[in-house]
């Protein structure tokens, strides 16, 4: 596939402050991550099955259920980064082992339908608001895109991933800002450890929605904020 560096995307440093991931911009300002805006705007509901569900398995447990996962994913990403780029990449670990098995399905079923690669791991962000880096931004069946690899410990319904919806039309808005563009798809390409692959398409109506919702979000993150000062 073609890589085209048409777009910008600038170099941040991510930083922790109280806790939470945020995104230092050029050195001139700091604004929190899409995820941590996510993650600090989730409804109680969803809080409290996460809770249940620590309390079922244990403490123990859940969080090598986590970390595992996230090695997965980080390997992956790694895997599927270095494939586009056609550079050499071998992971001989055993979570690094499973990546490689998960990225191949991806390559496989979803890159194949990527014709030219504008970026990888971009920083986008909206001034004064927040910043995130998406996995990719590319032409996906003839139309300009915003994607993201993910893993999964087993298969999703597409109403168990509103956060990863609400994550993409963040960062479209993000690009359609940074760079005058008019994006208005998201793919989520998805394998799980067992290697089932999964798309998920956001576009049209259902990505302005995606996109009004995570609005919400912000005005939500940045009143609780105000509430705590």
């Amino acid at each position: 596939m073609k890589i085209n560096r048409k777009y910008h995307y600038p170099k941040t440093v991510r930083e922790a402050i109280n806790g939470q991931r945020h995104y230092n911009i050029d050195n001139k300002e700091k604004l929190p991550s899409v995820t941590t805006i996510i993650s600090a705007t989730q409804s109680a509901e969803k809080r409290e099955k996460l809770a249940e569900w620590r309390a079922r398995v244990g403490e123990e447990e859940a969080t090598r259920i986590v970390d595992n996962a996230g090695a997965r994913g980080t390997a992956m990403h790694k895997i599927l980064e270095k494939y586009i780029l056609e550079d050499g990449y071998v992971d001989l670990t055993t979570v690094g082992k499973q990546a490689h098995n998960m990225a191949i399905r991806v390559i496989e079923q979803g890159l194949c339908n990527i014709s030219e690669v504008y970026g990888l791991e971009c920083t986008l962000y909206y001034p004064g608001l927040y910043a995130g880096a998406t996995d990719m931004i590319a032409m996906h069946k003839g139309e300009l895109a915003i994607c993201d690899f993910k893993q999964s410990n087993k298969l999703k319904k597409r109403e168990w991933i509103e956060d990863y919806c609400i994550q993409l039309a963040a960062y479209t808005m993000a690009q359609n800002y940074m760079h005058k563009t008019n994006i208005s798809k998201g793919v989520i390409m998805m394998c799980t450890k067992d290697l089932f692959y999964q798309e998920f398409i956001i576009q049209g109506l259902e990505m302005k929605k995606y996109m009004h919702e995570w609005l919400k979000r912000v005005d939500q993150y940045y009143d609780e904020r105000k509430g705590k000062n």
